[in-house]
């Protein structure tokens, strides 16, 4: 399998700006700069389309190892925040709520650690990753 996005830039790096598409169109010339890098511009951004893909990895697997120990859970919200500091992206933090019925607080946190190590986002990710893992 393989996915294709693909970015386009007009101009330099401070005043030029860009677009990227995705294959499945959700990004679709979806504007992108300076601004909506490194202020808060609209647009979106590398940093914050790494945070969704780390994001969603992770709550699929979390779903997937909750469902390999005999857990379905009613609801998984996981929020990703990726850290860029001196113009290197240093750290990725997840933190997810969860209702899983008849689970056990140390197996969901066995779980979540599981998923945690194991998305294959995490996997490519060279950095501090941290977890906060809360059952509702």
């Amino acid at each position: 399998m393989k996915r294709t996005a693909t970015a386009i830039w007009n101009g330099s790096g401070k005043e030029g700006n860009g677009t990227l598409s995705t294959q499945s169109t959700v990004l679709t010339q979806t504007q992108y700069s300076y601004n909506s890098r490194f202020e808060n511009g609209v647009g979106t951004n590398p940093e914050e389309l790494i945070a969704a893909a780390h994001a969603g990895c992770f709550t699929m697997k979390l779903s997937f190892v909750l469902g390999a120990a005999g857990f379905t859970p009613e609801v998984l919200e996981t929020s990703c925040a990726i850290s860029l500091e001196a113009g290197v992206i240093t750290r990725s933090e997840l933190v997810v709520n969860a209702k899983v019925p008849g689970i056990s607080a140390e197996k969901f946190q066995e779980c979540a650690a599981d998923a945690k190590a194991n998305c294959p986002v995490s996997k490519i990710l060279q950095m501090d990753i941290t977890l906060e893992a809360h059952l509702l």
